[in-house]
């Protein structure tokens, strides 16, 4: 008897599942039917309950996905993946696609499913050139970046540096700064070059 086997996958642990598998659980999969990783990227291989999904299909068996991005990022992947599904005889169902639910083992659903992965490949594409770019303006104007903030500030840095050229030991200034000598010659060494 043909089974629907659900998937939901969150890429960090602080992320919930529950939507998804509230989603899952509504399209008909049964509890024990439902595979679940968390603090996974899509864009890794290793998906260990993925896996474990896969493993359980069988001829006739569907596969059921909330969105398209829980495959994975490529559209090349997800592509060959769907087409591995099919030579399996499973099918893939996704209930969030283009405002419906897509069925792969249907001519229509199948291609849906390729026009809507290659839709989310792009929109992956175009999101990562828009970082870069905001990255690189950000760098070009002298702006922050983020990351973590320096604890130390320049007015520390410049006693630091008087007072080794007074003859204090690195080591004292690099303890008075609150960093090992190691950090202090790795940050601040070219002034002393």
């Amino acid at each position: 008897m043909a089974k629907l086997i659900g998937y939901a996958r969150v890429s960090t642990r602080d992320q919930s599942t529950d939507r998804q598998q509230t989603d899952l659980l509504a399209a008909g999969v049964r509890r024990d039917d439902l595979y679940v990783d968390h603090g996974v990227s899509g864009a890794r291989a290793s998906r260990p309950e993925f896996n474990r999904a896969l493993d359980a299909l069988i001829d006739g068996d569907t596969l059921v996905i909330t969105t398209l991005d829980r495959l994975g990022r490529s559209t090349q992947n997800m592509l060959t993946f769907a087409e591995e599904l099919r030579g399996r005889g499973a099918g893939l169902r996704v209930l969030n696609l283009g405002g419906g639910d897509v069925d792969t083992a249907t001519p229509i659903g199948s291609m849906l499913f390729t026009i809507m992965a290659a839709l989310a490949q792009m929109e992956h594409e175009i999101k990562r050139e828009r970082i870069t770019d905001s990255i690189k303006k950000r760098r070009d104007a002298g702006l922050d970046l983020g990351g973590r903030p320096r604890r130390i500030t320049d007015s520390q840095v410049r006693n630091a540096i008087r007072l080794i050229e007074g003859g204090e030991p690195a080591a004292q200034a690099a303890r008075d700064l609150g960093m090992s000598r190691a950090t202090f010659y790795r940050l601040f060494g070219r002034a002393f070059r």
